[in-house]
């Protein structure tokens, strides 16, 4: 009786030292940020959850997460964004409120699936719902924007699947509208919530990689076969999932872009999205940083397996992803013999930084015809991290990462490059408000 006792107050110093530890990080943005509230606040640089200490042994299981009320969000969009509802089902803190879609016969197939009783059809019904408390839109591209800045001005705090905007101005609405509502807004990058992503950070984090020198990205996607809306898509406006892990690794943002074009896409793509080149290849300039990174991207008309890389050179390691889906990504090491220098590496899973109760989505699909699955293989288990991630956000009344201005930068990124490829490469400096 008398072990039970001490253990249980063993656990109850961890749990008091983690909330102190938080109010302290709390504290120290604050006075940091010189007590500035709404957009400088929004600003302000959190450490990304996944690595707080603390976190592998909440998620050991060996005692619950506090009890309190669970967030209750909407779903928007049924095709991807179904992928996301187990997760929110099972999750400690999550509450899957009610379903938005606009066809109402895949609306009532996914609901009668997933036993949700409160189904929508309209946008501005789940904005009226009081007992949501924020949506989740996996809606078509050009949706994002709108819909996002609509709920944070109906009251509702907004996770969001890339691309943020497809325009600067509505990037800077959005963290204005954050900024003067309080709310909370995350762009759900699956890239830096990914394994491989995952595996990077902690191998940064701990000095393994020694300095980085350089990083580089790639994203070639061929689209055709897609929604129609692909087709009115410029190759750069779809960046994150390349922007994101060489600015997130860094903590970095992106200070000016050059990019440039290469190759012809048919004419009928090139008159639907105004863009004619096949490839846009970018060089990004981090903010007070001696690294430079290399992204690209194309859409169409380029013979390529799909494939999301992120290669990062360091001074004692470099990771290079594979060249080919399902084969071993490879580790170069410093200074051994050259025939020994690359070798093969598993990357790990993360799932004990998660809540046991989610764990299990970093492996499983539930839905492995999605054309996001066919191709991409369920983006390195990010989906129960993302989810974890806001809904812990919320619970401990934090920005997520990436936070709004975070999301701008990344965004932009893309926005400003093909702005740099129709001006023949010239540098383009990302906008003032993404850069906080």
């Amino acid at each position: 009786m008398a072990g039970k006792t001490e253990m249980q107050l063993v656990k109850n110093l961890i749990g008091i030292t983690h909330f102190l530890m938080e109010s302290a990080r709390a504290i120290g943005r604050l006075k940091g940020g010189k007590g500035l509230s709404g957009r400088a606040r929004d600003c302000w640089p959190l450490d990304p959850s996944p690595f707080d200490p603390f976190l592998p042994l909440l998620a050991k299981g060996d005692f619950p997460m506090a009890a309190q009320k669970p967030y209750r969000v909407a779903m928007v969009g049924l095709g991807f964004g179904a992928e996301f509802i187990p997760i929110y089902q099972k999750h400690p803190l999550g509450q899957v409120e009610a379903i938005c879609r606009r066809n109402e016969s895949e609306l009532h197939k996914v609901g009668d699936h997933f036993g949700i009783a409160k189904r929508y059809t309209e946008f501005d019904q789940v904005l009226a719902d009081p007992q949501i408390d924020f949506v989740h839109i996996n809606s078509p591209i050009p949706d994002h924007a709108w819909m996002s800045l609509k709920a944070l001005r109906a009251g509702k705090h907004v996770m969001c699947t890339v691309p943020m905007a497809t325009t600067i101005e509505e990037c800077d609405q959005i963290c204005q509208a954050v900024a003067d509502t309080g709310l909370r807004y995350m762009m759900a990058e699956t890239v830096v919530y990914s394994r491989e992503f995952l595996f990077l950070k902690e191998m940064y984090q701990k000095g393994e990689l020694g300095k980085i020198q350089y990083m580089a990205a790639s994203h070639p996607q061929d689209m055709d076969g897609w929604p129609e809306y692909w087709e009115r898509m410029i190759p750069m406006h779809y960046a994150t999932h390349v922007v994101s892990p060489v600015l997130g690794l860094v903590d970095g943002r992106a200070e000016y872009v050059s990019c440039f074009g290469s190759g012809t896409i048919r004419k009928e793509l090139a008159e639907k999205s105004g863009n004619a080149y096949a490839v846009e290849s970018c060089h990004i300039k981090i903010r007070n940083s001696d690294v430079a990174a290399h992204i690209w991207r194309f859409l169409f008309d380029t013979a390529r397996q799909y494939r999301e890389s992120f290669d990062v050179y360091g001074t004692k390691k470099s990771f290079e992803w594979s060249l080919v889906e399902g084969e071993p990504h490879i580790l170069h090491t410093a200074k051994l013999p050259e025939p020994q220098i690359a070798s093969k590496v598993d990357v790990p899973d993360y799932a004990h930084l998660l809540p046991p109760e989610v764990r299990q989505f970093t492996r499983s699909i539930q839905d492995a015809d999605h054309l996001s699955f066919i191709q991409g293989g369920g983006h390195g288990g990010s989906h129960p991290h993302l989810v974890n991630e806001f809904l812990s956000a919320l619970s401990q009344n934090r920005d997520p990462w990436p936070n709004a201005v975070t999301s701008a930068n990344w965004t932009c990124v893309g926005i400003c490059a093909h702005q740099s490829t129709q001006q023949g490469g010239q540098i383009v400096r990302l906008p003032e408000f993404t850069l906080g």
